[in-house]
């Protein structure tokens, strides 16, 4: 009878690991993320119309709650314009800071939803054909917002395309005049986020 108080004791104890390895891993609390896209132009910057460019970034996400993360990183986009100094192709280097918050919540199956809103801390430079910046805006605050899909490759990594809305208003000074101007476009794109 022992025996088998024995042997009935210790099956639940058995069970134990068994259970626990059954559980649904416990999300990452950080993230990083790594991203590409094109970029269209929403408006004129300082009057000038602007062409289609594109950029890429990095970021670090911090999960706060399941389904919210806050999130910091930096990124570049480059367009181009050839009425702000005539006879010039200038190119407009926007790139600096991002910081927000980005909410994430499962949709169908794997596949997630995110929002994402926050701020900007960027700065334009203008240069030349042979790469000379002829005017810097200066760091300054911007915002941007968007929305997207997080599709899974596997536990750690997964893949982001999504759609951003950005805008900067700095003053910029070309051709010995200053003129108030907006940086503001919409992007599309993806990225590769890696959970650890």
């Amino acid at each position: 009878m022992r025996r088998l108080n024995r042997i009935v004791a210790a099956v639940p104890m058995l069970l134990i690991p068994t259970v626990a390895l059954a559980q649904p891993r416990t999300p990452s609390r950080w993230s990083a993320e790594l991203t590409g896209d094109a970029a269209f132009p929403t408006r004129t910057f300082a009057g000038a119309d602007v062409t289609t460019g594109g950029g890429f970034g990095a970021n670090v996400r911090l999960r706060l709650q399941p389904h919210l993360a806050a999130y910091a990183g930096w990124e570049w986009h480059m367009q181009q314009t050839k009425q702000l100094l005539p006879g010039e192709t200038l190119d407009l280097n926007d790139n600096g800071y991002t910081f927000g918050l980005r909410f994430e919540h499962p949709m169908v199956g794997t596949t997630k939803g995110w929002l994402r809103a926050g701020g900007l801390y960027d700065h334009i430079e203008v240069e030349n054909a042979d790469g000379k910046t002829i005017h810097d805006t200066g760091h300054g605050l911007g915002w941007e917002a968007g929305a997207g899909l997080t599709l899974p490759l596997g536990p750690r990594f997964g893949l982001t395309p999504g759609v951003r809305y950005r805008e900067l208003s700095r003053d910029i000074t070309v051709g010995g005049r200053t003129r108030a101007s907006t940086m503001s476009y919409v992007t599309t794109g993806v990225g590769l986020v890696f959970a650890f």
